[in-house]
């Protein structure tokens, strides 16, 4: 696989909540390495269940199941891999929220662009991109 995508928490909760982001991750698993640091994912768990509510989605197992699913074509990577590059990436979102370093370092970690609806990471010298031009990014040559 050439491309490499870090996924931000949000991402991983639209991906539950709708169907765009859904598709764009299965359409490209396989062909794309879809990276999350475990924080990521931690923090979908915590958060989804009141989104879900909210909602007024008559299942939430099943929403949670979907979130399973996912994750099995995404490759989670634990934070002690992050070590080497969490002081850089704190230093990069000082003037932001330090608490994502985990995902900056894990961009760092692979070379790789984050997707991402948060605009933290605009500017910290990483390319970002959102869901509305996500698929310029997963088919440009």
């Amino acid at each position: 696989m050439d491309k490499c995508l870090v996924l931000d928490a949000n991402i991983l909760i639209r991906a539950v909540l709708g169907q765009k982001v859904r598709h764009v991750l299965f359409d490209f698993a396989g062909i794309v390495s879809f990276v999350t640091p475990q924080t990521c994912i931690d923090d979908a768990c915590k958060y989804l269940p009141s989104l879900l509510e909210e909602r007024g989605f008559a299942e939430p197992q099943q929403s949670m199941l979907l979130l399973q699913e996912l994750v099995k074509i995404i490759q989670v990577v634990d934070e002690l891999l992050l070590e080497d590059y969490q002081a850089i990436a704190k230093k990069l979102l000082r003037q932001r929220d330090v608490e994502d370093w985990p995902i900056l370092a894990t961009a760092l970690l692979f070379n790789c662009p984050i997707w991402t609806e948060d605009k933290d990471f605009f500017g910290v010298g990483v390319a970002t991109w959102t869901t509305a031009n996500i698929r310029f990014y997963l088919t440009e040559e």
